[in-house]
């Protein structure tokens, strides 16, 4: 893989003291690195400090495949929890679906127009409904039925394929059901939950009806990190959409799926572009 026109990039957490920005940008300028964006936050409560830096690999003295051992005495100095990515990778992702299509035809419209760097080998489903798109994309579609009984072999049956694609992310795009907590442990890769409100609102089943039934004057949408505990996960993107007392129920679902369609494509490009940083039971995005 050539490195022309590719950079790479540092995601940092630790705990806030000086110097550490300094180290940081030391260690790629004595590399040859030229710095192409910059961004650092410290959370003042918790004395959490976070990075994300990207520098050019062009005429960097690093190769790519080293860079990350040889930031290791950096990182151990200021007890750092790091990565490091390139930008001319592509993350495969999975994407999980039930009966709505929605999202799923907007992401992969995304990717196959070029907006969103990733691959997408396998789309999975408890119900056919959307197979017509995964036909239409050429891209492998799995029918896995689950009910109460047989949720845990289901799940089995998922992660095999999903290890069988080397996924690197887990998007589900309004997949109807709950994933447990041992499917989470399991699944080795971050899983991305658009849920249709503006959390934490109206959290749980039925997000729209709750709010057609309390009169609310926006509804929204939001993208989160899965987590075994329902709709509670770090929240990645949001976004709302004022509505009024003539809209029905219907309406409500109509506004909000179009929202729904842009902020999991908002939320999936900012992971995959490395922009987010979990901490705790929150993120810090970097625009």
């Amino acid at each position: 893989m050539t490195d022309a026109g590719a950079s790479a990039i540092f995601l940092i957490r630790c705990a806030d003291r000086k110097g550490i920005v300094a180290r940081v940008a030391g260690f790629i300028h004595d590399a040859g690195g030229n710095i192409l964006d910059s961004n650092h936050h410290t959370d003042r409560l918790s004395g959490t400090f976070l990075m994300r830096i990207e520098f050019a690999l062009d005429g960097f003295g690093i190769p790519r495949r080293d860079i990350a051992a040889a930031f290791a005495p950096v990182a151990k100095m200021f007890g750092m929890w790091y990565e490091v990515h390139f930008s001319d990778d592509r993350p495969r992702v999975g994407v999980l679906v039930s009966r709505q299509d929605h999202c799923l035809a907007d992401l992969l419209q995304r990717q196959r127009r070029g907006e969103m760097k990733i691959e997408i080998p396998v789309i999975l489903s408890n119900h056919d409904a959307c197979a017509m798109w995964a036909d239409l994309f050429k891209i492998p579609f799995h029918v896995l039925p689950v009910t109460g009984d047989t949720k845990r072999e289901q799940e089995r049956q998922v992660l095999g394929i999903l290890k069988q694609q080397r996924v690197e992310l887990i998007v589900l795009a309004r997949y109807m059901q709950i994933l447990s907590a041992g499917f989470l442990a399991e699944a080795g890769c971050p899983v991305i939950n658009i849920h249709h409100s503006f959390l934490p609102a109206f959290s749980g089943a039925h997000p729209y009806r709750q709010a057609y039934e309390r009169g609310v004057k926006i509804v929204g949408a939001t993208a989160h990190y899965a987590t075994e505990e329902l709709d509670e996960g770090p929240i990645i993107e949001q976004d709302v959409i004022r509505v009024g007392h003539r809209d029905t129920e219907e309406d409500l679902i109509r506004k909000g799926r179009d929202l729904e369609e842009i902020v999991l494509a908002r939320a999936v490009r900012k992971h995959v572009e490395r922009r987010v940083l979990v901490y705790g039971r929150k993120t810090v995005v970097f625009e």
